[in-house]
């Protein structure tokens, strides 16, 4: 029997799932963020060399991803992401179990996963509860462009290869909408920790 609860976290790229994880870390929440699994396992030999045979040798230049060529390649097309997804989901689930089983050992009885990527990968199986975060595809265009540094035409690619807004309401358990405050945010989430 496990003794904490797992909430899945996930949503459209740019919706505010990094505001969220904050709150609930400051409730008390152990957390696991998915993209920075990946950035960890971007350093192992076999996914670089699957990489480079899928993405062309010069998306790796002696051991180290250039993830903006990478970026370019893999979020061209649902095709090109889902090739990338079968190469790393392994590797970053196997991680994922190992982080939430470090977790777990320490005494956290909460824990979040942040997982853009959560029903891809097949882990919101294992979740108790699953939050989607969403916002207005213009406000989630603003984010993404400031944050990463894309240009508009970069962003909605990323967007445009993610799941529909449709598909996480019909499948989460709670949707946040983010198009307000951090107040207005914190407040929701607050609302769904008391429910949780």
């Amino acid at each position: 029997m496990r003794n904490y609860k797992l909430i899945g976290l996930t949503g459209t790229t740019g919706a505010g799932k990094g505001e969220v994880v904050k709150i609930l870390s400051a409730h008390g929440y152990g957390v696991i963020v998915a993209d920075e699994l990946a950035r960890e396992i971007m350093k192992n030999e076999v996914v670089l060399e699957s990489i480079k045979s899928f993405f062309g040798e010069d998306v790796v230049r002696d051991n180290v991803l250039d993830r903006g060529l990478l970026a370019e390649r893999a979020f061209c097309d649902k095709e090109q992401t889902a090739l990338l997804n079968c190469i790393t989901h392994p590797h970053i689930t196997a991680l994922f179990f190992k982080k939430l089983s470090e977790l777990a050992n320490s005494g956290y009885d909460k824990i979040v996963l942040d997982a853009p990527q959560l029903f891809e990968s097949k882990i919101n199986i294992v979740c108790d509860k699953t939050i989607a975060v969403l916002a207005d595809e213009g406000l989630r265009l603003n984010r993404i462009t400031l944050r990463d540094n894309l240009s508009e035409k970069q962003a909605k690619q990323r967007i445009n290869v993610q799941l529909s807004d449709e598909f996480f309401a019909e499948n989460c358990d709670y949707i946040i909408y983010n198009n307000s405050t951090v107040t207005a945010l914190t407040a929701e989430v607050e609302r769904i920790i008391r429910e949780l």
